[in-house]
Parts: C-alpha cells; structure tokens; sequence
C-alpha cells in the first residue's frame, strides 16, 4: 500500500502508458549505482488486449471531489524493470555502457506537477467566490426568529440580478 499511486488522472481505466517518476538505477560492472528519481514513460497495458502488463496493477477510484473530468485510479508496480531507452532523456542522459550525465537544472521535472496543484487552488478561488455569492445572498433573505408578535414571517425570496 505504501507504494500505490492514489488519484493519478486517466489511470483508472483509459490509459495505457504512464509517466513514472522512479528511482534510476544503472547497473554495470555488477554494481548498482543509485541516481534518484526520474521520470519513465511506461507502458502499463498490452496496446490490443487492454489487459495489465506483467507486475502492473491499475483500478477505478470513482469521481474526485471538484475534479470529476478525470478517469482518477491508483496504480501499483511490482518488480518491474524499466529499460534504458523508456527514459526521459532531455534532462538526465545513460549512454549504453551506463554513463550516467546531467543536462540542466533537475528541479524543472518537478514543474508540471507544481503547475498543476497551482491551478487547482487558483480556481478554487473562483467556485468559492461563487459559494460565498449565494451563501450571503441567501442569508439576507432568511428569517430565523419569530417576530415582535410571535409569528413566522413568510420569507420572500429577493430577486437578484448577478
């Protein structure tokens, strides 16, 4: 469990390969030499039969709150070895002996999932704008409390222009 992948999006049940961020590990000379994460595009169905491939599990996770275009899912993998010629190799470079090579800044393969968590919350301003809009709106119109006399007023709706 502690290596699943919660919420990714299309990963429920539509997609058949995955960027994977997982540990580069080369192995030469009979050492493994450990370089820290990278990303991975992996195939994790069979393109015709639409069924796992071997050590990958995938499922449906239903609907996210506030996300609901998203096919969400959870993943997990099991003893898989990703080849050489499945990474990313704008950033990070292994020639076939196994040298390994940085070209730039790492920290940019972190961006995209930076730009994403900055939209969800940039746009949660929007529908919380919207939730406070009805939410006063509402409460100027509510009658709670008897009046002076001990009756119910009838509340009347006002009509507002947006």
């Amino acid at each position: 469990m502690t290596s699943t992948k919660w919420w990714p999006g299309e990963l429920g049940r539509y997609a058949n390969h995955a960027l994977i961020m997982a540990r580069l590990q080369v192995i030469s000379d009979g050492h493994t030499n450990d370089y820290g994460v990278c990303p991975f595009i992996v195939q994790i169905r069979d393109m015709k039969t639409h069924k796992h491939m071997p050590g990958i599990k995938t499922g449906d996770m239903g609907p996210k709150l506030g996300y609901n275009m998203k096919d969400n899912g959870w993943m997990t993998m099991k003893d898989v070895r990703i080849p050489r010629d499945q990474l990313l190799q704008r950033f990070v470079k292994v020639d076939r002996e196994g040298n390994f090579s940085v070209q730039g800044d790492l920290r940019i393969l972190y961006s995209t999932m930076l730009c994403t968590r900055y939209f969800m919350i940039s746009t949660t301003r929007h529908y919380l704008g919207k939730a406070l809009c009805i939410a006063l709106r509402y409460s100027v119109c509510r009658r709670q409390f008897k009046n002076i006399s001990g009756r119910q007023e009838e509340t009347q709706l006002l009509d507002y222009q947006t």
